[in-house]
């Protein structure tokens, strides 16, 4: 994977290949849904794009290829939304992630509109906690025992942003299917 700048653009149906590829680069990803073959590839994506759907989902994209992914699940009656994404092996380390999420939320906050934004991550992740915090989500507490992972249980970090929050200095991605 070359160093090309990343941009954000809305998912496509045409990335199920590059989906697959992203959840066989780590079996972590097993924590983002059950993908092992094109097929439910193609469903993870579709479900995400389907007109009736929650999720305002945002393919990260470099050199014309899917690298990861940050979502909004969309509460419309609460005006707030559930913040996530994933990233492929290749490209972690880059400050990608960080950036595309804080791009993300920002977007959520001004141009989509929500009031609120929340999102967590295991406590044996510190790195997901680091993305947090530079998107300018504030640590509200921690769900303990949350997940059972490889038979054990684990806490999990419990993150807000609200739209009144500071908003954090960053270099925002470029959004081509829309703000910016």
């Amino acid at each position: 994977m070359s160093a090309a700048s990343p941009v954000l653009r809305r998912l496509h149906r045409g990335d199920a290949p590059a989906v697959l590829s992203a959840f066989r680069s780590n079996p972590d990803m097993a924590r983002q849904g059950d993908v092992s073959t094109l097929a439910e590839a193609e469903r993870y994506a579709s479900r995400l794009m389907e007109p009736a759907s929650p999720h305002e989902a945002w393919a990260i994209v470099a050199d014309d290829a899917l690298v990861g992914l940050v979502c909004v699940s969309v509460d419309e009656e609460s005006r707030s939304g559930w913040h996530w994404y994933w990233m492929t092996d290749a490209v972690r380390g880059r400050g990608w992630t960080s950036a595309a999420a804080s791009t993300i939320a920002q977007w959520a906050l001004t141009t989509r509109g929500l009031e609120r934004l929340e999102r967590g991550h295991r406590v044996n992740n510190p790195a997901s906690g680091g993305v947090a915090r530079r998107a300018g989500f504030v640590r509200e507490g921690i769900e303990r025992e949350k997940f059972l992972v490889g038979g054990q249980r684990i806490d999990v970090d419990i993150y807000g942003r609200l739209g009144s929050d500071p908003s954090p200095t960053f270099d925002p991605l470029p959004m081509v299917d829309g703000w910016q």
